[in-house]
């Protein structure tokens, strides 16, 4: 028989999805053998008549769902020099599980702790202000992502988007996420589905080695030989057939060696700022009106170009937190998270604006990198030398003078936070374009500008600043067997891109090994 699609099928806010079972068997005039949604999303342009929009399939026969299989890599072709996965996040996790699966073992090593002991060395930063600079926010198993809303929406049109969702509901993401047009897994998700894909890697014959830093490479005539890794046990030099380069935005001190190794590197552009707050329910009833308390929690996505300087909306975590988000001692960063609920009272976002070469000092390739680290250490002896955290309220920053008191909305950053004017913080072109843009998205969603919204600085790991280059065969250029993978790297920006781009990478050394 027939598999039916029907596409644009329309609920309102009270119909259960039940309904849409009725439709399918009414178009089949019996009941479906198969049924499934491919596609939901909200349209509230009328918000007098919100609707939830369908795109359904179903058939009135099973369908039969095949396991996708790989070719294994033959045991003569297997590489007699180890292959090195270095990073935990994104890219790292599905490129060790893509190798795996054709039948190639690697070491997957993560400068952090497991996500368990990650989570109690972070809590531990929150109530006593002790940072551990290997596991963090930033670094640990599953990388920055973990600690995030685990947003998968992507701007990219990878064919491999789709088979990430399916990875990550494999080992245990909410089963949604296939057909949400805004899919995420929520924090407390991650943590779980990350485990679960290490114990795969491990059940798999891959090893898997926490507290275990890169901190040396060896290249001859070309080719990278050798890779110097900083264990629990001292240091090993390992000669390695691949090495994979899945750091992070914020491994500085991996691009300071490469850099310092010859390895082909360039300046980019990202963007800097703040983390915004709002009352969650604010948010709900300028999107949704008097609905919103029937619906999910409401996000936003601004853009404005009010000023010279684009400014935007990055990041936005409904019902979440602002996260204390350092990696280096002396510094303070802000990031957002929300656990899977999207429960809590506020909704925060980044609000930033972008930054490019011309405002470094210097043209190496780590400009950027000292541009950030400028901004953290300025937001740490602002905000008293201990980690709290910069705040002023919208309508002061809007006013020129310095906040003294909260207003609704009362700040989720965990490490405390400290009154002050945040052009002490950020540069002048950059809280110029942040007031410019304020004013601005107010007018597209009203109480953005709300006085009693709150401003926590500084959010600059937006984006990695440096660009490892790589040539056609996903090689760094001139060195032979780097391949470097992911966000840290350069090409990706987000969690589904960066994991899409540690597939490719491993088909790229799986082709590589079959010759």
């Amino acid at each position: 028989m027939r598999l039916y699609t029907l596409s644009d099928v329309k609920l309102n806010i009270c119909q259960k999805e039940t309904e849409l079972f009725k439709i399918a068997e009414k178009k089949l005039k019996t009941k479906p053998a198969y049924f499934a949604i491919k596609k939901k999303s909200l349209d509230a342009r009328d918000k007098s008549n919100i609707r939830y929009v369908y795109t359904i399939e179903f058939s009135d026969t099973p369908q039969n769902r095949t396991e996708q299989t790989y070719p294994q890599l033959p045991k003569e072709k297997m590489p007699k020099c180890a292959t090195i996965v270095v990073g935990s996040g994104p890219a790292g996790l599905f490129c060790a599980l893509r190798l795996i699966e054709h039948g190639v073992t690697p070491i997957l090593i993560e400068r952090g702790a497991p996500v368990d002991e990650r989570e109690r060395a972070i809590n531990r930063f929150f109530s006593e202000r002790l940072l551990d600079e290997n596991s963090n926010v930033q670094f640990g198993e599953g990388g920055a992502g973990t600690f995030s809303d685990g947003k998968l929406n992507t701007q990219t049109h990878s064919p491999l988007n789709r088979e990430v969702l399916e990875t990550f509901v494999r080992f245990g993401a909410p089963e949604e996420i296939l057909w949400l047009n805004k899919p995420h897994i929520g924090s407390d998700n991650l943590k779980k589905v990350v485990k679960n894909m290490r114990e795969y890697i491990l059940n798999k014959g891959g090893k898997v080695l926490f507290y275990t830093r890169l901190i040396d490479v060896e290249i001859v005539d070309g080719q990278l030989r050798f890779a110097t890794l900083k264990t629990p046990n001292g240091e090993e030099k390992i000669e390695v057939s691949a090495l994979v380069l899945a750091v992070g935005h914020s491994a500085r001190d991996t691009f300071e060696m490469l850099q310092n190794r010859g390895v082909p590197m360039r300046q980019k552009d990202f963007a800097v700022g703040v983390r915004i707050e709002h009352l969650q329910s604010n948010i709900g009833y300028a999107q949704y009106g008097n609905a919103y308390a029937q619906l999910p929690a409401a996000d936003y996505k601004l853009v404005s170009h009010a000023s010279e300087r684009a400014a935007f909306t990055f990041c936005m975590c409904p019902g979440g937190y602002v996260m204390p988000a350092a990696s280096e001692a002396g510094g303070v960063v802000t990031n957002g998270m929300s656990n899977y609920a999207r429960d809590q009272r506020n909704a925060n976002a980044a609000l930033i604006a972008q930054v490019s070469r011309a405002d470094f000092d210097g043209d190496d390739a780590l400009a950027g990198v000292r541009f950030q680290r400028r901004l953290e250490r300025l937001a740490y002896e602002v905000g008293g030398d201990n980690y709290a955290a910069p705040v002023q309220l919208v309508g002061d920053f809007l006013a020129n003078k310095e906040s003294n008191r909260f207003g609704e909305v009362l700040p989720t950053y965990a490490a405390g936070t400290s009154f002050c004017e945040l052009r002490a913080v950020l540069p002048t072109p950059i809280t110029q374009a942040l007031k410019s843009a304020i004013v601005d998205m107010d007018r597209r969603l009203k109480g953005f500008a709300s006085p009693d919204a709150l401003l926590t600085a500084v959010e600059t790991r937006t984006s990695s600043p440096i660009r490892i280059e790589r040539d056609e065969t996903l090689q760094s250029i001139g060195v032979k067997a780097l391949y470097p993978c992911g966000e840290g790297a350069g090409y990706a920006g987000g969690i589904t891109s960066s994991a899409a781009d540690g597939i490719r990478i491993a088909e790229t050394i799986y082709a590589k090994f079959l010759q």
